[in-house]
């Protein structure tokens, strides 16, 4: 038997405009759910990040969160765990990681309720360092998924190798990068991805494959790919389900002899089930302890030679990058400061708003569309580099009015104004390319 297990990650960043989520959800996300209503035996992995979840809710399109909700109920879907703002975790802080998780969990569950119960964690962009491990382990998840170039050994297909952290242990995924790209740049069809598949399987035990691919592909991305890859590869794959289903139900001797007729003539379709990440724990064994590879579902194995990991959003060739990420730090570090030097309603007030601030502004679109990669956009770039300035300004106004020393305030006021100073020559760089 083979079992593919589809993961699909909802996810917009908290700069993303009310115009173009409406088009998303109208283009993308509404479709592919219909289509998990039509095919109910199409079991699938979702990871949907809390600031998107947020958004359905507040822009009063529940109509989405509901038709999730149901799905997760009936068993045909489950969800991942992340981080709420989709932050690149490895290149933050660990109690800013633990934060984001947290977040994400809680987010969700207000929205989803009971049905939102994540085992497996979807690391935002998949990007992976050892650092993130304990802070999903603690978080309570069983299982990670990672891009395929994070692996180290033999290509596993009939094993689910493992994390080890200390005595605990997080059973690790490893996408199948070529397949998954091949779906999202519409360089296989639904017949050709089935016989893919088929390829290979050797005939011998159970193998499993993993895809994962942004849910924006399916309709927004590429126009109509909900229908013309997804329902065509699961109206496919149907007759097996039903037959799965009925075949132990009491029949006329023609019924159950036609059936098997039928059965025998389409086997090779019907060596294949579309499963969730969880339900392969239940199927295949433990493989062994691993240690992936630093990485993300960009880098490539030139990247990795020169520890490069994550070249589409800190490249160290890229000025605009560390320009980024240098502001970022100051940011963060006002913000905690901020915290915790409030001592009254207004310094509360102002370092609650730096805090919110920062939790947005560690999305990770922002150095995306920074990366020329070939992805430049200023608006992007621009909108995240504000929501850093916005906690820059509500920090300082906290620590400016707590009752700390004065030589204190003139220390976080010149880390402020170094960060002036960056944002203007980041912003230079938006005005000259």
């Amino acid at each position: 038997m083979i079992y593919w297990a589809p993961l699909f990650h909802f996810y917009q960043p908290p700069t993303q405009t009310a115009s173009m989520l409406m088009k998303i959800s109208n283009e993308a996300y509404r479709p592919l759910l219909e289509v998990f209503s039509e095919f109910p035996y199409a079991h699938a992995t979702i990871n949907i990040n809390g600031v998107l979840t947020e958004m359905l809710g507040q822009c009063g399109y529940s109509d989405v969160l509901d038709k999730l909700r149901k799905l997760a109920e009936e068993g045909q879907i489950e969800f991942t765990g992340s981080g709420k703002y989709h932050p690149v975790l490895p290149l933050i802080p660990t109690e800013e990681m633990e934060r984001q998780i947290r977040l994400n969990y809680q987010t969700n569950r207000n929205f989803l309720g009971d049905a939102y119960v994540p085992r497996g964690f979807l690391p935002p962009e998949m990007c992976y360092s050892r650092d993130i491990v304990a802070p999903i382990i603690e978080s309570r998840h069983e299982w990670i998924i990672l891009s395929g170039i994070a692996c180290p050994v033999a290509w596993p297909m009939n094993v689910i190798h493992e994390i080890r952290s200390e005595e605990d242990k997080l059973a690790v995924f490893f996408r199948d990068d070529i397949l998954s790209n091949k779906i999202s740049f519409r360089d296989i069809d639904g017949p050709g991805f089935i016989e893919h598949l088929k390829r290979l399987y050797n005939g011998v035990g159970d193998i499993y494959v993993v895809t994962a691919m942004d849910a924006e592909t399916f309709g927004h991305h590429i126009q109509h790919w909900d229908k013309l890859f997804l329902s065509q590869i699961f109206e496919t794959l149907e007759p097996m389900a039903n037959y799965d289903k009925t075949m132990h139900e009491q029949k006329p001797l023609a019924e159950q002899h036609r059936r098997l007729f039928e059965f025998e003539k389409d086997k090779e379709d019907r060596q294949i089930r579309i499963v969730t990440m969880g339900e392969l724990l239940e199927i295949f064994p433990k493989g062994k302890q691993v240690e992936p590879k630093p990485s993300s579902w960009s880098t490539s194995a030139d990247d990795i030679k020169v520890q490069n990991y994550y070249p589409l959003w800190k490249d160290r060739n890229n000025p605009v990058h560390q320009m980024q990420w240098e502001h970022l730090s100051i940011a963060m570090d006002l913000t905690h400061k901020a915290a915790g030097v409030a001592n009254d309603d207004t310094s509360h007030q102002f370092a609650n708003i730096a805090r919110a601030s920062l939790d947005a502004a560690l999305h990770s679109c922002q150095f995306w569309w920074a990366s020329k990669k070939p992805m430049w956009d200023v608006n992007m770039i621009y909108r995240g580099l504000n929501l850093q300035r916005e906690a820059l300004l509500n920090a300082y106004k906290a620590i400016s009015v707590s009752g700390i020393k004065t030589e204190l305030k003139k220390e976080y006021y010149y880390k402020a104004l170094a960060a002036r100073h960056i944002f203007v020559q980041v912003t230079d760089s938006l005005y000259m390319d």
